[in-house]
């Protein structure tokens, strides 16, 4: 084989390369190999060991490494491409010797390092590199933008900012690196001065305009991100993905609209692009259109898990927890993603079959999905959700501990009624050195409303820091545990150091009151409440004060003068005239509220 026909071989393999057909490109290289006295040209190797990067054939790359050592020293484009092929391939330790035992740096080994740092998650690496580069060209630049893109914070955007400003003007004409610079500043916040290049940027390429969409949408701007997809001729698959992103963001008619209008202009070929398929049913389930979505997910016959991900994200938005679960069933083999969708339908749910599966796929995923940490508080959350606090525990036992997961563990334990275990967590808030929140405090004084024992109550709530004892919620809440502990004056004590009572706040006044015998004085407080704060809980509180306190005229009047009647409301008043035995007036109020209701239970307990 002549070298010319060498040279041929190279731009054959570089042809199959192009066209993604890797494996061919290195069927040729190992064909040629075979042969007697083979000679290997740069761009052979640089395209074999490309071939072998983008398959991940770690094994075949390191044999062209023995096969070529000697000449690693001498040609720059080989080393990068060998640096290439080991980053790819997630061996970091190979990378960085060869890079540090090279004599001679030349920009393409950096940029091969600084690629390979952002595609294995570590930007700073990359950027420690860049500092090292005395005249970077435009592709360290991109490069070191990318990874400033991936770190997303203000002293990279500075940095950004600096190294923009001192590139040559020449550079701006490069519009890959301005997309890059677009698309940095934006994942950074500063979208005032990413606007501004943009709008005085002559000639836009579309990756410019999807880098500016995909900020809008970030920076919580979908209008803006529409208005600019309003502004592009010939929109590619990935602006009509950022397009329905938009319109998922915004979640309205007018966003299901445009959605559905170019969803219907677009090429057919788009709808093979499952991706898209994916963004456009995301799009149609969180504007509320889920006959449409579901119409389009039965007609597609290839489904990838994201589409079954965001069938069941939009069935659980739409309250139709049931049909994320079936939906759940269809599927083979969940991810992590899925898995954790159906732990959060389980949750919407909160009965004794969503437990029962909830139970049944966590005993049956891979333990890996416990280490995923959504994962774990999702499930955890489903199972408190569903009435199941021991399990939990056990889970919880195991967890990360946050103040948000004991928050969420006891508000399990409210339901079900032990109070004593929400004293042991927060106890154990104090060992674990986490410092409790308004939620955790709001759930102690609750818990201590059920255990109802003056002296504890009172030893915990010197716990509490005096800003917390200001909040309107706990101000309620205190009212509310003084007054079922039968300490009227603390409770009326605290009720009148607020300026301006809110509605939950009368209503547990007025309460305290009644639990206590005092119906005229709940009488009294419910009559200064205002029309505009009135309602079922204020209705229902002095209804119950009058019945404990034997009012029964007083909660006639009362009754009388209620506009809207619920079944809370009857239920209470015929608790009242039971009491006093006059049950014949109870039960013509039972006759009253069935002629046009349903028969409600507690009505006749």
């Amino acid at each position: 084989m002549t070298i010319s026909s060498v040279t041929d071989l190279g731009s054959q393999m570089k042809l199959f390369n192009d066209r993604k057909e890797f494996t061919k490109a290195l069927e040729l290289f190992d064909k040629y190999k075979e042969t007697n006295n083979p000679i290997f040209s740069s761009f052979m190797i640089t395209q074999a060991l490309k071939a072998s990067a983008n398959i991940r054939d770690f094994e075949r790359g390191s044999t062209i490494h023995r096969l070529i050592s000697s000449r690693i020293k001498d040609d720059p484009y080989i080393l990068a491409s060998l640096i290439h092929f080991y980053m790819q391939c997630g061996n970091l330790t190979c990378a960085q010797s060869l890079f540090d035992t090279a004599s001679n740096k030349a920009l393409p080994i950096y940029g091969a390092m600084m690629k390979g740092y952002i595609k294995n998650n570590i930007p700073n690496k990359a950027i420690d590199l860049f500092n090292e580069i005395k005249n970077p060209d435009a592709i360290i630049i991109i490069l070191l933008l990318n990874a400033c893109s991936l770190l997303g914070t203000n002293e990279v955007l500075n940095l950004a900012k600096k190294v923009s400003s001192q590139i040559p003007k020449s550079f701006y004409s490069n519009l890959r690196l301005l997309t890059s610079l677009l698309d940095v500043l934006m994942k950074c916040g500063d979208v005032t001065y990413a606007q501004l290049l943009f709008d005085r940027t002559e000639k836009k390429i579309l990756p410019m305009y999807g880098v500016m969409m995909k900020g809008y949408i970030k920076n919580n701007m979908a209008n803006k991100a529409i208005d600019l997809f309003h502004n592009i001729k010939d929109p590619d698959e990935i602006i009509i993905n950022l397009l329905f992103n938009a319109c998922a963001e915004l979640g309205n008619d007018e966003a299901l609209n445009l959605t559905k209008q170019i969803s219907l202009k677009m090429s057919k070929l788009f709808y093979l692009n499952l991706r898209l398929l994916t963004s456009l049913l995301d799009a149609l389930m969180k504007c509320g259109d889920v006959e449409c979505a579901q119409l389009l997910f039965n007609r597609s016959e290839k489904k990838i898990l994201p589409m079954y991900g965001a069938m069941m994200k939009g069935y659980i938005k739409n309250n139709m927890a049931n049909k994320a679960i079936l939906l759940f069933n269809e599927i083979k083999n969940p991810d992590e993603i899925v898995t954790n969708l159906l732990f959060n339908a389980c949750a919407e749910l909160g009965n004794d079959e969503a437990l029962n599966l909830t139970k049944k796929v966590s005993s049956n995923m891979p333990n890996s999905f416990y280490s995923n940490y959504r994962i774990s508080t999702s499930l955890f959350d489903a199972l408190i959700k569903c009435g199941d606090c021991s399990m939990a525990e056990i889970l919880f036992s195991k967890m990360e501990k946050s103040v948000i997961n004991y928050g969420n563990l006891m508000s399990g334990f409210i339901k079900g009624n032990n109070p004593k275990k929400i004293l042991d967590l927060f106890n154990q808030m104090k060992i674990d050195g986490i410092e409790p929140d308004l939620i955790i405090y709001f759930y102690i004084i609750k818990s201590l409303s059920q255990i109802g024992d003056y002296s504890i109550s009172q030893s915990i709530i010197k716990q509490i820091p005096n800003y917390f004892l200001i909040n309107d919620r706990i101000e309620s809440s205190l009212i509310d545990m003084w007054g079922k502990i039968g300490n009227v004056d603390r409770a009326k004590e605290i009720f009148e150091k607020i300026l301006q009572p809110d509605s939950t706040t009368y209503a547990s006044m007025i309460n305290t009151y009644g639990l206590n015998g005092m119906g005229i004085r709940a009488i009294e407080l419910y009559y200064q409440v205002s029309s505009n704060f009135i309602n079922e809980a204020h209705h229902t509180c002095v209804l119950n004060a009058c019945s404990h306190s034997g009012l029964v005229d007083q909660a006639r009047s009362i009754f009388k003068n209620i506009q809207i009647k619920t079944d809370k409301i009857y239920t209470t008043m015929i608790d009242c005239l039971s009491r006093a035995s006059i049950f014949e007036e109870a039960q013509n109020l039972i006759d009253e509220f069935e002629r046009d209701h349903s028969p409600v239970l507690p009505m006749y307990s």
